[in-house]
């Protein structure tokens, strides 16, 4: 396919995408409203999101199950034909039953519908025809329907009549749809449930999307890996602790530890060019930054990341509520962070 033939499709699939988008905010907003509702409601008593779909809106079905969960909300996929055998134990009364369906009148999931009443799970659908089967006996239908005669007519301007990647353009464009709609449902119910930064962290602890939300404490040099002065420490001793930390910097503290001022490198290369020979006779107190840039151990690596850049320095000091010096992040703890 060329390069303009790919383009025309995926403005189709961004036209149905529009057309959702101007649903979502006009006529579709009311029914959007109470399927939100239901979840919320459903979750506050301890039910779940069962999530069905066959074929392809099975797995569009999957990721909407996953999107849901990794945002708070407890939700697990179930396959309507491996439900008509046993499965469907798993449903609920208080639960909810998000059903997905391009036409509405799947055969295998219409077949759940009567189990689904008995148990007492409300039914949320995603489908294209309000008509249909599927859409009339839910408590929530969410139209996924797109202008077919306008897709089809990009279509054949593009490849020229070419039926089957007519025929392929329906189930791509109604997907993308209901994939959108599940992710917009996902993100109100959790915005609705109070689901906060903190909680989108415990529920991603690895790869790179669980370092930006890792807590600055768990990243900073603590203890004896911390670079620390007093403010009488000569600045023989303060280039020493800070060349056997290596973090380009020391945190100038009292006897208890509180916070008084910082030493970067860039401060002992003024004091150099400035004093030369006579720059070892000051002590920390003497030449440091009074008004350090400081961060709290529960701010997020992505956070700490955001200030350096803005502030263009490479470390950062933590300090408690009281001002105690608790660590040192630098630049390079969050460099694999940023992503």
């Amino acid at each position: 396919m060329e390069r303009t033939q790919a383009a025309e499709l995926v403005r189709a699939e961004a036209r149905a995408l529009l057309e959702l988008a101007m649903r979502l905010d006009g006529p579709m907003a009311a029914e959007f409203a109470r399927a939100v509702e239901l979840i919320v409601e459903a979750a506050g008593r301890g039910g779940r999101v069962i999530v069905l779909g066959m074929g392809k809106s099975g797995l569009i079905g999957r990721k909407i199950a996953a999107t849901l969960c990794s945002t708070g909300t407890a939700a697990h996929f179930l396959h309507p034909a491996e439900a008509r055998h046993g499965d469907l134990g798993m449903v609920a009364a208080g639960d909810v039953a998000l059903a997905l369906s391009a036409s509405g009148e799947t055969e295998e999931l219409l077949e759940l519908l009567p189990a689904l009443e008995r148990v007492g799970a409300k039914v949320v659908s995603l489908c294209g025809a309000g008509s249909s089967t599927l859409a009339q006996a839910s408590a929530v239908w969410l139209d996924t329907s797109f202008n077919e005669t306008f897709a089809a007519s990009v279509v054949d301007a593009a490849v020229k009549g070419d039926a089957e990647a007519t025929h392929r353009l329906a189930p791509t464009a109604s997907t993308a749809v209901m994939l959108a709609l599940g992710d917009a449902l996902a993100l109100s119910v959790s915005t609705r449930r109070g689901f906060a930064a903190a909680d989108f962290a415990e529920l991603h602890p690895g790869g790179r999307l669980g370092r930006r939300l890792a807590r600055v404490r768990t990243l900073m040099h603590a203890g004896e890996a911390m670079p620390q002065v007093t403010a009488e420490t000569a600045m023989a001793q303060v280039i020493h602790e800070m060349s056997h930390k290596r973090l380009g910097m020391a945190a100038v503290v009292d006897v208890g530890g509180v916070l008084r001022g910082v030493i970067s490198d860039g401060d002992l290369r003024r004091l150099l060019e400035h004093d030369g020979a006579q720059a070892l006779a000051h002590t920390a107190g003497e030449i440091m930054n009074t008004r350090p840039v400081t961060i709290a151990p529960e701010a997020f690596a992505s956070e700490a990341l955001a200030v350096m850049e803005e502030r263009k320095i490479t470390a950062l000091i933590v300090t408690g509520p009281e001002g105690e010096a608790l660590g040192v992040v630098h630049l390079h703890d969050l460099w694999a962070s940023n992503g």
